[in-house]
């Protein structure tokens, strides 16, 4: 009689891997719900890269520079200069990081999207959730020097300028800021119309505005003084990490370009390109103005004056015309930022709400416009309400430090797409790989330090804020676990 087969052991249950732990969802299913390579989710593919090119310009150069300058001067002086390199320089890492990125997975998410490829929903939410200060509460701020300026024109045009009741938000001593609500209108009014009128309109105004920051430029360095950059750092390098800390406002925007994914021709080519001209032109304007300014009048003269520019022309050619005319260009320039950046805050929630991690209102696109109607004027009616009775200096450091954190994140998520889909079809690789992703997140470290303990603790809470959003809302109604075929186990290659 032979003895009874011993029973088999039972099977100890796999551990679940990292990718269904986190709800990481692979770059081939955002590129395959999107139709990245086709037609983007119902939009319409009409940017090539002149007008990408002119679409990051214009999200870029505005408030930062027009307004923003005098608040880099007065933290670093005639070094602000190097303040803006070290901005720079944290850009063009990350900028390598995004353009690798961005020709990987070619879709509407930016950020968001990257993060959701590599870290998972939970990172990838709080990533759009700072996204909100950097597209969205931006928008206020960017909103609120363009009225700054609307006064600076008409006050050289006709000697008149509007009633601060209606021109200034109660902390700058008005009522409501009406010129901010109009412009955020205007830029809605447009976006809903369609794509192509939005590039064509950001071209425009984008060519513009760089010709009237080179007339600048050459009409300071008419005027340029050595003496005036002595001494240079008048606050020592603490100075210059808080001008950077503050001029790395000017650069916010060129990420916008990931936005457009849905929306280009020839994505995975375009973006990596149109990334890397932008930062090139962007950073040899800001140097060129903050050197002409400040050598043309002196560091004391254009600290904490918020149409720096126009006092700039004015004293050198001692007329008023000059001042209207830069003027005129800070008022075009500052509405094509808040259309790009408006263009970008709908991409980022629409992406959101396609993942079902926010409702289902912002992915809706018109058939009629290929544009998410509902979406734009949701976005710009909630984005006009601080702009109407908010100062510019509120948000202007929690913006930042919103954004450093999102390219930190970027920077990180280049590393970890590597090293988990080392095959994916990248047109653009970061060079100096992974020393370049490495300083990037060391770089966008250092200008968080610099903003300062109060800043840190708005982000905290704010963190925290966005953690419960997803906790209470967003987790339970992922559709990447909710829908068949595309949770966590379908969303990639088996791990284990």
């Amino acid at each position: 009689m032979s003895p009874a087969p011993h029973a088999p052991a039972p099977r100890t249950p796999a551990k679940p891997s990292y990718a269904t732990r986190a709800r990481v969802k692979s770059p081939e299913l955002l590129v395959a719900e999107s139709g990245a390579d086709l037609e983007g989710h119902g939009l319409r593919r009409t940017m090539g890269l002149f007008q990408l090119v002119c679409f990051g310009v214009g999200a870029i150069v505005g408030t930062g520079i027009f307004v923003g300058l005098s608040d880099s001067v007065a933290e670093a002086g005639p070094a602000v200069v190097v303040s803006y390199v070290l901005a720079a320089i944290t850009c063009v890492f990350t900028a390598f990081s995004f353009a690798e990125l961005g020709g990987a997975v070619p879709v509407s998410g930016s950020s968001y999207s990257f993060a959701y490829a590599t870290l998972g929903e939970r990172v990838a939410f709080l990533v759009g959730w700072c996204l909100l200060l950097e597209y969205g509460v931006s928008v206020s701020a960017v909103a609120v020097g363009w009225s700054q300026y609307v006064n600076e024109l008409l006050d050289s045009l006709v000697g008149w300028e509007l009633p601060a009741a209606v021109s200034s938000g109660p902390a700058d001593g008005g009522v409501i800021n009406l010129p901010a609500v109009v412009v955020i209108m205007m830029a809605a009014t447009l976006l809903v119309r369609g794509i192509r009128e939005s590039a064509g309109a950001t071209a425009a105004m984008a060519v513009l505005k760089i010709g009237i920051l080179v007339a600048f430029c050459a009409i300071a360095f008419t005027a340029f003084e050595d003496g005036n950059l002595s001494p240079f750092a008048t606050h020592g390098m603490a100075g210059v990490t808080a001008g950077a800390s503050v001029a790395f406002f000017s650069y916010i925007g060129f990420d916008a370009i990931t936005t457009a994914g849905e929306e280009v021709k020839n994505p995975r080519r375009n973006i990596p390109v149109a990334i890397m001209i932008c930062i090139g032109i962007v950073t040899l304007l800001y140097c060129a103005v903050a050197l002409g300014a400040i050598g043309a009048i002196g560091a004391d003269a254009v600290s904490d004056r918020p149409a720096a520019l126009s006092l700039v022309v004015d004293q050198v050619t001692d007329s008023a015309v000059g001042g209207g005319i830069i003027a005129f260009g800070a008022v075009v320039a500052i509405a094509s930022v808040v259309l790009a950046v408006m263009y970008g805050q709908t991409r980022i929630l629409m992406s959101m709400s396609r993942d079902g991690l926010i409702p289902r209102v912002f992915e809706r696109v018109s058939p009629r416009t290929r544009t998410p109607v509902a979406n734009t004027w949701i976005v710009a009616a909630l984005f006009a309400l601080p702009a109407a009775f908010s100062s510019l200096d509120v948000v202007v450091n929690l913006t930042t430090i919103g954004t450093l954190a999102v390219m930190a994140v970027v920077n990180i998520a280049v590393i970890a797409l590597r090293r988990r889909n080392p095959e994916l079809k990248r047109s653009f690789r970061v060079p100096l790989y992974p020393l370049s992703p490495v300083l990037g997140v060391a770089f966008c470290l250092y200008l968080m330090y610099g903003t300062g303990w109060t800043t840190w603790l708005q982000f905290v809470v704010f963190l925290a804020v966005g953690a419960l959003v997803y906790a209470g809302y967003g987790r339970s109604r992922s559709r990447l676990v909710s829908s068949p075929g595309t949770g966590p186990a379908a969303s990639g290659p088996k791990e284990g």
